[in-house]
Order: structure tokens, then C-alpha cells, then sequence
């Protein structure tokens, strides 16, 4: 890899830490970084639909102030200069946030995420708002209310989602990370759609604070990245305790640099339950062999069963519609951004504004979510779920006893073509049928690039214990250098 920065930069080339040294020695500017991702968003996003809004003048403003702190000798931070995009349901202060949702629309935030605000102080600077399902609810990316993102492989097919936009902003080289969040597999599939890294940390490891809330149980803050380095230091940087989430945990991650690589002995379990009917045969047969790899750095590859995951899909889609019904209960036209403007009184100015301001998978989430949190069906459904989720999280426990991690596919299928789903949501729920698990036990995971299938990238997913995460970062940079 070239050591000095060539003047056509493209963020695919170069890790983070080479970006940081050029910044810090003076070979390259803060503002040139910036400037450079800023170009190739203007050049990619009428093509691709990638961002929704870009931040320039406060982006141009951080790089001038970074340029100064080197200039005057000062400490830039870890990550100074590097350009980053932020899906757009992250508050950055005093930018638009509207989580492509009609609903939030011209709502300018007040405050900043937490995560946002830790890369920051690092030096990182936000650039751009990335494109998503409206309010996280999908996995296309199609269901944005403003426009559907094209996949970097072949405009013809998604990204997936519902962090689509951030997935292909790195696929693209518009800058070497972004950020997604992760409920159901957002932001594994579209990394494994889009083939980058994608890392879904332990539930608590990153604040959820200033992130637009969607099902409060699953939902968690990670990152896409060219590689696991890039990745691990972002990771390390957002993490650790937050007196604004009270579910945040003190980090446990390590940046690679200082963990063991070793894998010799080391038990990876092929989980069986995501290897039967519904996969595609020719993703099963590329994850399945990029499993067997590991056996070349010592690894042993052993099968294991988990006997509750087939129906860890039905578990997720009674508990998570139920949190979102009780999170969008606040967008009731009376706060934030929408409101009805024809209405006689407040319960027509509820329902107006609700009607129109959400789109229709938003409104199948609440009206699953009330439904099973109503009276005569919480035991029937809601209780239930739960019950089997905590046998979930038992059998993930006795599995990690007896293995290190466990591998299986991100999604069933390589990233399909736009449309082809759009009248049935069952389909698209099933997209999510390998990676909900993950959230529902609270685990580490991560999506790293194996082998194309027809010309199309596919992710295979690696899973360890709750506050293992630097471990399959680990896991996934000995692959990478492997290929």
C-alpha cells in the first residue's frame, strides 16, 4: 500500500491510521481530506442516492480548526481529519434530521449524539447524512421517503438496509467509515450487500443517546469500514459508559494492535439452523467455504445446533413492532416536525398528522406492535415472545461454552433487485432471518466480505460472547489479510 497520498485519493486505498499521519505531519491537510469526500458525494449521490443532506460548511469549518491544532503544535486526536457519514438517524447539532421519514422532515436537532460527539473530539468530522429505510423500518432501503439508494455492485439491486446509504457511501470510497445502526441485521446485511465491513457491537457497548429510537431492547450503534482496523479503532472511540443512556456499559474493546491473533485452537461453530431450506444454494456454498478458511490459521471448524433459532425471526417481529409502537407514540404531531395543518381538534390533529406523516411500513409496525401489547393478546403473543428469547439467550450461553464464536450467513440471498420486493413484506422480513438473533441475545457481530456470488458481493457473519467484540474484529482482520 502506498505510503504517500496520491492527489485522485480514494478512501478504498488507504487505512485510517495513514490518513491520521498525513494530517499530523503536515503532507496533508484536514480540509483537503474533507474537500476530497465532499467531490466524490456530489459526484456518486445523483447516481446513487447515497446521502440525503451534506454538512459543508460545518465540515469545512471542523477541518479548518483541525488544521490549526496541527499548525499550532496541538494534539488533532486519533482520528483527525478523517471524514465520516452518520446515517440520518443521528443528531448532529443544528443539522436537519429526519430519518428520511416525512414525519421528521426540516427537524433540526438540538443536541448531538453521543457517538457524534466522541468521534468529534477525536478529530473525525461528519460530512453528509446518509439515505435509509424511513425511521430504520426495512431492509432495501426502498422504503425511504425521499429516494431509494442503488447498490455500488449494480444500480439495477438494493443495498439493503435499513442502513443503506451509509454501506454504499463506504463501498464507493466517499469516505473510509460510517456509521449505522443495527436491530435486526441493518447494518450487516447492507455491508454484506455492498461488501465492506459491517459491526454490530454488544447491546450497551455504544450510547444510543441522540439517535432516533426504534426498538429501545435491539437497538445498537456500529460501523462500516473498508477493513476490521478501520473499524476497531471508530469502535473504540464511540464506546464505553454514558450518563445519557442508562443501558451503556464500560467498554471492553481493544484496538487490534494490542490483541492476540492467535487462532490456533480456537473453536469456531457452524450454526446448522442457517444452513436449511430458504438459503440460497451458491451463498451457502461461499460462506460455508469461507468458514473452512479459518482452518488455515489453526481454527478448528466444528457443526452446532441452536434449536430455538428458526423461530427467532417470529420472536423479533412481535417484540420489536411492540417497542416501536411505544417509541413513535411520541410523533403525534404536536412535537418535532409534521403536523396536520387541517384539523379541528387534537385528536383529529394526532390522526391527521399520524396518517400522513408515516409511510406504510410504519404504520404496520404500530399497528403489530399495539396489537400485541393489547389487551387479550400481551400473554398470547407479546409474553411469549419474550419467554422463548430468554431460551434463546440460555441456548447462545451454552453454545459460547463450548465454542469461541459462531458463523453462518448475513442474509439469504446476494442483494436483489430493486422492486422485486416491494409488494410483500414477509420477503423482506425475511432478509433479516440469519442476523435478528444476534440482537435479540444482545451479541457482537460482524459481516466480513468473502467471495462474489454472479459479481455480487456476500458477507459471512461471525458471532462471540457479549463483550467479545474485539475479538471478531480480530477474527475478521486475519481473514482479510488471509484473502
Amino acid at each position: 500500500m502506498a505510503t504517500e497520498l496520491k492527489n485522485d485519493l480514494f478512501y478504498t486505498w488507504y487505512k485510517i491510521d495513514e490518513l491520521v499521519k498525513a494530517v499530523k505531519s503536515g503532507s496533508k491537510t484536514a480540509e483537503s481530506l474533507v474537500n476530497k469526500s465532499l467531490e466524490l458525494a456530489k459526484k456518486f449521490n445523483p447516481e446513487y442516492n447515497v446521502v440525503i443532506s451534506l454538512l459543508e460548511d460545518k465540515a469545512i469549518s471542523r477541518a479548518k480548526k483541525i488544521d490549526e491544532k496541527v499548525k499550532a503544535g496541538e494534539n488533532p486526536g486519533r482520528l483527525a481529519g478523517v471524514p465520516f457519514i452518520a446515517k440520518d438517524n443521528f443528531l448532529v447539532f443544528g443539522a436537519e434530521t429526519t430519518a428520511a421519514s416525512n414525519m421528521l422532515k426540516g427537524f433540526i436537532a438540538p443536541y448531538q449524539a453521543t457517538a457524534i460527539e466522541r468521534l468529534e473530539s477525536e478529530g473525525a468530522i461528519c460530512i453528509a447524512k446518509a439515505n435509509l429505510d424511513a425511521l430504520a423500518h426495512g431492509t432495501s432501503t426502498e422504503n425511504s421517503d425521499f429516494f431509494t439508494t442503488l447498490n455500488p455492485h449494480d444500480k439495477t439491486r438494493v443495498p439493503g438496509g435499513s442502513s443503506g446509504g451509509s454501506a454504499a457511501s463506504v463501498a464507493l470510497g466517499i469516505v473510509p467509515f460510517a456509521l449505522g445502526t443495527d436491530t435486526g441485521g441493518s447494518i450487516r446485511q447492507p455491508a454484506s450487500f455492498c461488501g465492506v465491513i459491517g459491526f454490530k457491537p454488544t447491546y450497551g457497548l455504544v450510547s444510543r443517546s441522540g439517535v432516533v429510537a426504534m426498538a429501545s431492547s435491539t437497538d445498537t450503534i456500529g460501523v462500516f469500514a473498508q477493513n476490521a482496523y478501520d473499524g476497531s479503532l471508530v469502535m473504540d472511540v464511540m464506546s464505553g459508559k454514558d450518563d445519557l443512556d442508562s443501558t451503556t456499559i464500560e467498554k471492553p474493546i481493544k484496538p487490534i494492535s494490542q490483541l492476540d491473533l492467535n487462532l490456533k485452537g480456537k473453536k469456531i461453530g457452524v450454526v446448522k439452523e442457517y444452513f436449511g431450506d430458504g438459503l440460497d444454494k451458491d451463498v451457502a456454498e461461499i460462506v460455508k467455504n469461507s468458514i473452512n478458511e479459518f482452518e488455515k490459521l489453526g481454527a478448528e471448524i466444528v457443526d452446532i445446533s441452536l434449536p430455538s433459532l428458526p423461530v427467532a425471526l417470529a420472536v423479533y417481529y412481535i417484540v420489536v413492532p411492540a417497542e416501536v409502537s411505544s417509541n413513535l407514540a411520541r410523533h403525534d404531531g404536536q412535537r418535532y416536525q409534521y403536523s396536520a395543518s387541517e384539523a379541528n381538534d387534537l385528536n383529529e390533529s394526532y390522526e391527521k398528522s399520524r396518517s400522513q406523516g408515516f409511510g406504510a411500513e410504519a404504520k404496520r409496525r404500530i399497528m403489530i406492535g399495539t396489537h400485541v401489547l393489547s389487551s387479550g393478546y400481551y400473554d398470547a403473543y407479546y409474553k411469549k415472545a419474550q419467554t422463548v428469547r430468554t431460551k434463546l439467550i440460555n441456548e447462545f450461553n451454552d453454545a459460547f461454552s463450548k465454542v469461541d464464536f459462531l458463523a453462518g450467513p448475513v442474509a439469504p440471498t446476494k442483494a436483489f433487485k430493486v422492486g422485486e420486493n416491494d409488494d410483500d413484506p414477509i420477503e423482506m422480513y425475511l432478509q433479516d432471518i440469519y442476523s435478528v438473533a444476534a440482537n435479540l441475545v444482545g451479541v457482537p457481530a460482524i459481516s466480513i466480505p468473502c467471495h462474489n456470488v454472479s459479481g455480487l458481493p456476500v458477507g459471512m457473519q461471525l458471532m462471540a460472547p457479549q463483550k467479545s467484540d474485539a475479538s471478531l474484529f480480530a477474527l475478521a482482520a486475519q481473514y482479510g489479510e488471509m484473502k
